[in-house]
């Protein structure tokens, strides 16, 4: 195996996305991102020179729990939830080159050739531990156990176990100087300071005599990182610890999630297996493209498993960050997800006469833009259907997609859809011709990327409505005049479609195709679309059929993709997803005793009742909604936020009853629309009698607002 991959490749990944939930567009948006990158790369360098690959994580105890709970196989419940993902990603024609899962045996082979490699070469060690533990997040906390997880907040387990140890401490400080140094890549700075925090230690509250420097001058806490466990015997879901190791301990290892994971970026490419064509080809990564919630694991882990092994670091950790609905982080525990398939089949509408699949390629075109402009990459974003039409409309249907229709059109009325002959093409469109020629910048900025490409755009709208070719036609003696701005509009539009091909790939391929030039992707193949030169659209060059690029899109397609998120998932897939990931339905009424009591509903786990979370809360503001007979609208706050929530209590309460009264409330519920005002969240209270009376659940002793109930 070589040191390190062949010049002028590019080899870039997604994480591995977990089998804990469908995918949904936060999974998309890493995706599409990778998507649009290893597009862009192939235009430089040629297709065989671009390597991309994402799969699933599919390891772990809380897949074995979640797959007997669901009353399956852990093999059977990763192969639905990952089918999910591939599907998903075979829809919105993602160009993977690779589709790694960690339950596959040439994964397994690399992973225990690497954890060879690591214990060979006296890096672990085998001990035991006894401390709480998050089965959610498959990490060990430093809490009480009992208490909630800081990350997830479902309450931390107490595990005695043996571990085999990897010596993680002895790498602080090459961590420190190869981050440091700019040799380990991470981005964008907030997330390169936080690795660098969490590697240096609590410095602030250390005495001076504690610290020492770094290369570059930083003080640091020898032994603020300590080592880490990558092995579990307590479940048996994951690959084996191999011989020699095996023998050590009298009980049966497992890989630790971390370890197993983190080595796909390597195993896919062929690591510990006879064939390692690719990872001498490709090894080691120009872009780990991660969110920011394990950005720590990909850069100090996953450094440090690979200083230890005497194998190449990856170049670059690119992290980016939530995308938010409602300002709050997409997660199946909120409720709040949106599915990438929602849009797609909303925005397929706008093209019926396509087939299906041009309909799928379609929307994905307009998710990908939306993700692509309005995310700045690196930080939080929100998403809203709203706002997701409005971009559609303002930058694709009447920027972008106008600027074509208009062009080709009046090249169809006044030279019979044939590209107009000029005298001197270098001279034509100056004011266009130059700012293209300017360039666009390639790094992974996206935003700024578009915005310089829409800049253009109207750079060239400015120069058709400054030269008004409409006024031209309708001089005859104006007619090379004419001929010189249609024909700089149009190819000014086809400098434009190229720059835009990988953040459109289907829709820009139409675009190609109208302009008479053919195939697209075969232009994109052949390495037409680099460093285009101003000229390159052949006079004669006959346009091919015209049609809308970018139908508007009405208002009403917002509530059309709102109504479709409040109902659930019927495909076969995503039922079993579902059935196995999402808390338990509610069963049926359960029978009353003879006092009228409602009789105890089925048993349930600690897991199932982990996943409510119950708050104490205090009614700020209580008012009656018109027209809603049952309904008042309460303000409660938290302490660390305010929310609103609709009760339907208002037959039996006061408004003025309830300000100031000390409640509970499930603060996790997925917000709900009732009477055109949304409530995020439900108030908690006994019911009794034939109609229900309710009785608020509150407390005689002052308690903290937030304070969970457990």
């Amino acid at each position: 195996m070589s040191d390190q991959h062949k010049p002028g490749t590019f080899y870039l990944t997604t994480p591995i996305y977990y089998v804990n939930a469908r995918p949904h567009i936060g999974h998309a948006y890493t995706t599409l991102a990778a998507d649009t990158v290893a597009r862009r790369q192939r235009l430089l360098r040629g297709n065989d020179n671009v390597y991309f690959l994402t799969g699933t994580d599919e390891h772990g105890q809380k897949v074995q729990r979640s797959a007997a709970a669901a009353g399956i196989t852990p093999q059977q419940f990763t192969d639905e939830v990952s089918a999910t993902f591939r599907a998903l990603w075979d829809r919105m024609g993602i160009t993977y080159n690779d589709y790694i899962r960690t339950t596959e045996k040439r994964h397994a082979k690399g992973v225990q050739a690497l954890f060879n490699r690591l214990y060979e070469g006296g890096h672990i060690y085998l001990d035991s531990y006894t401390g709480s533990y998050c089965v959610s997040d498959e990490a060990f906390v430093d809490l009480p156990p009992g208490t909630p997880c800081p990350d997830c907040g479902r309450p931390l387990e107490t595990v005695t176990e043996e571990n085999f140890y990897f010596r993680l401490s002895g790498f602080q400080l090459k961590l420190i100087d190869l981050i440091e140094s700019g040799r380990f890549a991470v981005e964008p700075e907030a997330r390169r300071n936080e690795v660098l925090s969490f590697l240096r230690g609590n410095v602030a509250a250390a005495p001076a005599a504690a610290l020492e420097l770094s290369a570059a001058g930083t003080a640091y806490i020898p032994g603020a990182l300590k080592d880490l466990s990558i092995s579990r015997s307590s479940f048996d879901w994951g690959i084996p610890v191999p011989e020699p190791a095996a023998s050590e301990s009298k009980q049966k290892h497992v890989i630790y999630v971390w370890l197993d994971a983190l080595a796909n970026y390597m195993t896919a490419l062929g690591f510990g297996q006879d064939d390692c064509e690719n990872y001498d080809k490709f090894w080691p990564a120009d872009l780990h493209l991660v969110g920011k919630e394990i950005i720590r694991f990909h850069c100090i882990y996953w450094p440090a498993f690979l200083l230890a092994a005497g194998l190449p670091l990856p170049k670059m950790v690119q992290a980016h960050g939530w995308l938010l609905f409602e300002e709050s982080k997409m997660s199946k525990s909120r409720g709040n997800i949106v599915r990438a398939e929602t849009i797609l089949d909303a925005f397929g509408t706008l093209k019926p006469e396509a087939t299906t699949e041009e309909q799928d390629l379609f929307g994905t075109d307009v998710l990908r833009y939306f993700l692509m402009r309005e995310i700045p990459f690196g930080q939080d974003g929100s998403f809203s259907f709203d706002a997701l039409v409005q971009r559609y409309n303002s930058d694709l249907a009447n920027g972008y997609g106008n600027l074509v229709s208009r062009t080709l059109a009046m090249i169809e009325k006044y030279f019979g859809g044939v590209v107009p002959n000029v005298a001197n093409i270098e001279t034509t469109g100056s004011h266009p011709r130059e700012a293209l020629l300017s360039g666009v910048p390639t790094d992974y900025d996206f935003g700024a990327h578009l915005q310089r490409i829409w800049n253009l755009i109207a750079v060239t709208d400015g120069y058709i409505t400054a030269n008004a070719p409409w006024k031209l036609a309708a001089d005859e003696t104006k007619k090379e005049q004419l001929a010189e701005v249609l024909y700089s509009a149009a190819e000014a539009i086809r400098h434009l479609t190229a720059a835009l091909y990988p953040y459109l790939p289907y829709t820009t391929c139409k675009v190609w195709a109208q302009l008479g030039l053919g195939q697209m992707t075969e232009a994109a193949n052949t390495g037409e679309l680099k460093n285009l030169e101003w000229g390159g659209l052949q006079p004669g060059t006959k346009l091919g059929a015209l049609a809308p690029i970018f139908p508007r899109a009405p208002k009403e397609l917002i509530q059309k993709m709102t109504d479709t998120e409040q109902k659930p998932v019927t495909t076969e897939a995503a039922t079993a997803v579902a059935e196995a990931t999402a808390p338990a339905e509610a069963a049926a009424a359960p029978a009353e005793n003879a006092n009228g009591i409602p009789a105890i509903a089925e048993t349930i786990t600690i897991d199932d009742f982990a996943k409510v979370d119950l708050r104490v809360a205090k009614v700020l503001a209580a008012e009656r909604i018109p027209k809603a007979d049952k309904l008042l609208k309460l303000q409660v706050d938290l302490g660390f936020e305010q929310r609103q929530i609709l009760s339907g209590i208002a037959e039996f309460y006061e408004p003025e009853q309830l300000i100031g009264r000390t409640v509970v409330i499930v603060a996790n519920l997925a917000p709900r629309k009732m009477r055109g005002l949304e409530s995020n969240g439900m108030i908690v209270a006994a019911s009794i009698g034939d109609h229900g009376h309710p009785y608020l659940a509150t407390f005689l002793e002052s308690l903290p607002l937030g304070a969970r109930l457990k």
